[in-house]
């Protein structure tokens, strides 16, 4: 599952990766801003994912392997261990919707930029 939510990720429109923490986590940027980190090292991995904070809380009471995220905002972000009780399409929809919101908080020019191909 790894290779598939790294390709996932890296295939969208104006991301960027890297590892500004440390060598175990890997972070997914779009405009400079993070949407997804997943902790390498982990086993099973983990991901960690920004949220609309209500969807954030019926996750958390829906799937025990969904929790507030971890060193990150407890109320915008959940830290998903992929240990195969969280549907494949749901993963990808959550790292989706986090990598839409996170454009749509940007500033408008960074986002024309991005709908541009500038990136």
């Amino acid at each position: 599952m790894l290779e598939r939510i790294y390709e996932h990720c890296r295939v969208k429109a104006g991301v960027t990766e890297g590892f500004p923490f440390n060598e175990d986590t890997l972070v997914f940027k779009v405009g400079g801003k993070m949407f997804a980190l997943i902790s390498l090292e982990r086993s099973p991995l983990w991901v960690s994912v920004k949220c609309d904070p209500e969807r954030a809380v019926e996750l958390r009471e829906s799937y025990e392997s969904i929790q507030p995220g971890y060193h990150l905002s407890k109320v915008h972000w959940n830290t998903m261990t992929v240990d195969g009780t969280i549907p494949d399409p749901l993963l990808i929809d959550l790292i989706d919707h986090s990598y839409d919101l996170v454009r749509a908080s940007l500033p408008a020019k960074i986002r024309a930029s991005i709908e541009n191909g500038d990136d």
